[in-house]
């Protein structure tokens, strides 16, 4: 039997890319967190806060965007954006639409209502060279080998490079938060004084995060050489920061049967909201938030070690989180890995369209977008603004505009009219009025809501199973698509009064808001969970009976197991903030300038062998060893892996010198 450390010893790194002939790996193979007073002292990770002046949170939504703020000396008072020019019916424009518009020759023209409008104003011979994009988010979340070269489609058909269209919207917030910045300081604000965060959904894998860092590199956010400048936020963590905040005039409590703010919420779920949007819009005015550093009322009746979720429906994803409280300080502890899919409201957007081929045709509506992308446009603004009137207990019918030349090119492409099409499809409770509207009886609207709503239910009602998911006492409800009440209901029958249900006033902020406190103080959520397992490919001497003899490889004499997966960490497994997972490495050759070795992942929580079923290759640790040549006979290369933030992280050191090494670890590149 051999110790231990021998055989850590004769672990070695397979790695075809970097050197035919294996990395030898020494050290221990478990996670060893560094001694005690290391991991409690988090000044090592975050830099200390004051060296910045003004925090600004970016929330780059699906469908809509926004930045707040907040300067480091007066972190209680968030201040969200200025108003935005433009707006719609019946949508309060505290963000602006996340849509963007570039010139026929592909420079950047405009962004969010502005866009909009633009674009729409275009005569259709010039608009079809316009490239016009909305909803392109999500690109970042269904594209399984997303890389820098990823591209998008604009409303007229014309692809372009993604990165470029996430640089240029981060650079139009860029340019409006500093220009607001230095009016509210009254002299040029230094962008090198702004901590930046912007949000992501937790559910977004490694790849999509760098992505958006790539992004804000690209579009002079923040600078590559100083990364600490941006923050990579979750959006139902930052939501979660914020809700512990809330005071009880702040929110609507669909699980108490008290009256508040003078109504009985059994009443109708709905007019709980009207009221609350009541309050929100005659607070508009005042676009700042205090944030009482007294723990909010809420807060008071959490204790020690009580648990709830934060549900964040949002215009593309819905994302589902469970945070434990640990008092006095109120850190937060994640109990449960991030889970949810993309179960947005924009699906219900899909379903009107689907809804739309089935009684138009489905050549005619794709001809339609692409010939008519302006029009288009209009149709689906007409729908969102009806979307947002659906009620459970709505029986007046929806009545949708359709724009004259939806009309007009409905009759030249079939030489019929849309009144016409109307009455010989048999679609029930769609009917045409003689305004030139498609009447959408209450049923009809609320089908289109079903699969969305549906998906969100039988998510929660798994989650709910687990049993790190037991005694809830709080849900909090959050993100745009938390505003519908059909939403709010399904919520509450799914749940049956097993926790209270607390929707936040201002819904649609309260990511934004979140983030601005998390960018104060990243520290505050002190254990997350692995959403994957992480590891590498390593030798293993050969075992018979345990081993596989396909795996099986002599090498002068020694019999080795290939392809044997050393876990870096576990899917579900707990870390803390500013815990490490060490790793050494040694270079096969004395001049070998660089160490690469491929990271494979996978959503079991055990893993074997890198050839399972289920474990792809996600990502490549690069160690530059170049110049850090020393005449020990052995270079030992220390890598450090910290998994307990937001995004993966990774250093290096050479034993022997104790010198840093430059380590990268990339998701990005195929």
């Amino acid at each position: 039997m051999m110790s231990e450390k021998d055989a850590a010893a004769e672990k070695m790194i397979t790695d075809e890319m970097a050197n035919p002939s294996p990395a030898k790996s020494t050290g221990d193979p478990g996670i060893t967190p560094l001694s005690p007073s290391h991991t409690q002292n988090d000044t090592d990770q975050v830099p200390s806060g004051p060296s910045f002046v003004v925090v600004v949170a970016i929330d780059f939504g699906t469908t809509s965007s926004g930045y707040a703020y907040a300067f480091t000396k007066e972190p209680e008072c968030i201040h969200t954006m200025r108003r935005w020019e433009g707006g719609d019916p019946g949508v309060s424009n505290q963000k602006t639409p996340t849509t963007i518009l570039l010139t026929p020759d592909r420079k950047f023209h405009s962004f969010g209502y502005a866009a909009r409008d633009f674009y729409h104003d275009l005569d259709p011979s010039e608009s079809k060279h316009w490239l016009y994009l909305e909803k392109f988010k999500m690109k970042l979340h269904t594209t399984a080998n997303l890389s820098i070269d990823t591209d998008l489609h604009a409303a007229n058909g014309k692809r372009v490079k993604a990165l470029d269209i996430f640089a240029y919207a981060l650079a139009f917030f860029k340019e409006q938060a500093l220009k607001e910045l230095s009016d509210q300081t009254g002299g040029e604000f230094d962008n090198n004084d702004v901590r930046w965060v912007i949000t992501v959904p937790a559910i977004w894998k490694m790849p999509a995060k760098q992505f958006m860092r790539e992004a804000a590199y690209k579009s002079g956010l923040v600078p590559r050489e100083n990364p600490e400048q941006l923050i990579i936020a979750l959006e139902p963590e930052a939501a979660s920061i914020y809700c512990r905040k809330l005071r009880l005039h702040q929110m609507v409590d669909l699980g108490s049967q008290t009256t508040q703010n003078g109504f009985s919420p059994t009443e109708n779920v709905g007019s709980g909201m009207t009221q609350a949007k009541e309050h929100v819009r005659r607070n508009r005015q005042s676009r700042t938030f205090l944030v009482e550093n007294v723990i909010g009322e809420l807060w008071s009746e959490l204790e020690e070690g009580d648990r709830y979720v934060v549900v964040d429906c949002g215009g593309g994803t819905v994302d589902l989180t469970v945070h434990q409280i640990r008092l006095p300080e109120g850190h937060l502890k994640e109990l449960y890995k991030a889970s949810g899919g993309p179960y947005g409201s924009i699906g219900i957007d899909y379903e009107f369209e689907k809804l739309l081929c089935k009684i138009f045709g489905q050549d005619f509506v794709d001809q339609f977008k692409i010939k008519r992308p302006a029009a288009w446009v209009d149709l689906m603004i007409a729908f969102e603004s009806r979307k947002r009137a659906a009620a459970p207990d709505r029986t007046n019918p929806l009545n949708i505009n359709l724009p004259f030349s939806f009309i007009d090119y409905y009759k030249k492409f079939r030489g019929h009219s849309v009144e016409h099409a109307l009455r010989k499809s048999n679609v029930d409770f769609v009917k045409w009025s003689s305004q030139g509207m498609l009447r959408m009886n209450p049923d009809a609207m609320n089908a289109l809501f079903k699969p969305t709503i549906d998906h969100i239910i039988q998510h929660l009602t798994e989650l709910f199973e687990k049993p790190e998911v037991s005694d809830i006492k709080f849900l909090f409800l959050v993100g745009g698509f938390a505003e519908s009440p059909l939403l709010q209901q399904a919520v509450q029958n799914m749940l049956q009064g097993r926790s209270r249900i607390i929707i936040p006033h201002d819904v649609g902020l309260t990511i934004l808001k979140g983030a601005v406190l998390f960018g104060l103080d990243p520290s505050v959520i002190k254990v997350r969970r692995s959403p994957l397992t992480y590891g590498v490919g390593v030798l293993n001497r050969f075992v018979e009976g345990k081993h596989p003899p396909e795996k099986l490889l002599v090498k002068d004499g020694t019999r080795w197991c290939t392809d044997v997966f050393d876990t870096f960490i576990s899917a579900d497994q707990s870390v803390a903030l500013g815990e490490m997972v060490k790793r050494s490495y040694t270079p096969a050759k004395p001049s070998q300038q660089v160490i690469v070795i491929h990271v494979y992942c996978s959503e079991k929580e055990s893993v074997g062998f890198i050839s399972e079923p289920g474990v792809r290759k996600c990502g490549t640790l690069r160690l530059d060893v170049s110049g850090t040549e020393s005449t020990a006979p052995r270079r030992e290369i220390q890598t450090l892996m910290q998994f307990g933030d937001t995004e993966i992280r990774a250093m290096a050191v050479d034993v022997s010198t104790g010198r840093t090494v430059k380590a990268s670890i990339d998701f990005l590149s195929h």
